[in-house]
């Protein structure tokens, strides 16, 4: 019964982020406050400006990451596979939704196989839950899952907040630090942990760099309810005592200037921001206030939906292009450019 549970609520929160609206109704990410210094002097060309940087080890024609969405159910391996084929062909990094499924049977398995058979040469992480994690003996579960997509990397994803909204969520985070700490020492590729929409504050973040952690994605509020999403999922008379938790969660921008003055004081590991990520001008304020890279779900997955592979394709060059314009108008040669540029408060 387990079993049928976790594929149909899988198949649930795709539909519902495609067909409801499903967004923060008054707590925004945050990048709406802030603008970049115009620059009328930038002195290089728009051919001069490289977008890309690394990420896992290999090059990003551009910072983004197409983060964690699906997998676990019969539609997912096409989503899964056009998702992975844009990545492919626009040389982005891609998370494959939660593997849990995968730990419970092998009938989808190849949703998230399918990822690394089309996409060969991309950053590709793994993901599962942190309720999953708390009850692991040992890392061995978590190798497996990441054989399947031959993962640069494996994702932990905190979400204290959808497990106790959702009607058959598990809301036990006892000893997931515990859990996280010996991924890190066990595992031979770098340990993500990342929210998925309500982020990480700043004392998150050291208790988890105190662990080993490498890379954080602090995933704020402003873009993405997940308790909107379960709470969609409840029945009606169960609905109005949760919307209370609506928008629940720390501002993307909030969570990501915490997590920059994090890095500012010397410690080392790699910065994605992600929630609320709408356009390549969010991506260009994301890297300005600290980050490495960004990441977005929600509207590339709706991209996919409405145009297939070529909507997708046409969002992503869109977001490129805006991007790039970023660093050209700010004067930027190269990422790390971006990253010294000041943003100021709208007036």
């Amino acid at each position: 019964m387990r079993r049928t549970r976790t594929s149909s609520r899988k198949q649930q929160h795709v539909a519902l982020t495609l067909r409801q609206d499903v967004g923060f109704r008054t707590t925004l990410t945050g990048f709406e406050r802030w603008e970049f210094v115009h620059n009328a002097l930038p002195e290089l060309d728009l051919a001069d400006v490289d977008p890309s940087t690394t990420f896992l080890g290999k090059r990003l024609r551009v910072p983004l990451i197409v983060s964690s969405m699906t997998g676990g159910y019969a539609d997912a391996l096409r989503i899964n596979r056009d998702l992975a084929r844009v990545c492919a062909s626009r040389g982005l990094a891609m998370g494959v939704g939660s593997q849990r499924q995968a730990l419970e049977d092998k009938r989808f398995v190849r949703s998230y196989a399918v990822v690394r058979e089309v996409a060969p040469d991309i950053p590709v992480f793994g993901n599962i839950g942190a309720a999953e994690v708390a009850k692991l003996a040992d890392a061995a579960p978590v190798q497996r899952l990441s054989e399947i997509v031959h993962a640069d990397a494996f994702a932990v994803h905190l979400n204290p907040l959808q497990e106790f909204l959702q009607p058959e969520g598990t809301p036990a985070f006892a000893g997931v630090l515990k859990g996280i700490s010996m991924l890190v020492r066990n595992l031979q590729i770098p340990v993500i942990v990342k929210e998925i929409g309500a982020g990480l504050s700043a004392g998150v973040i050291r208790r988890l760099l105190d662990v080993g952690v490498s890379v954080i994605d602090i995933a704020g509020a402003g873009g993405t309810s997940w308790a909107g999403v379960e709470i969609l999922r409840r029945p009606d008379t169960m609905r109005d005592p949760m919307a209370v938790f609506w928008d629940w969660g720390i501002p993307t921008v909030d969570a990501l200037r915490q997590a920059a003055a994090i890095k500012d004081e010397g410690r080392a590991f790699t910065l994605i921001s992600s929630g609320g990520i709408t356009n390549g001008l969010d991506m260009a304020k994301s890297i300005a206030f600290g980050a490495d890279v960004t990441g977005g779900a929600r509207p590339l997955l709706q991209a996919l939906d409405a145009g297939g592979i070529k909507g997708l394709e046409r969002t992503v060059d869109a977001w490129t292009r805006q991007f790039t314009g970023a660093m050209f108008l700010t004067g930027s040669r190269t990422v790390a450019d971006l990253r010294r540029q000041l943003l100021v408060l709208k007036g």
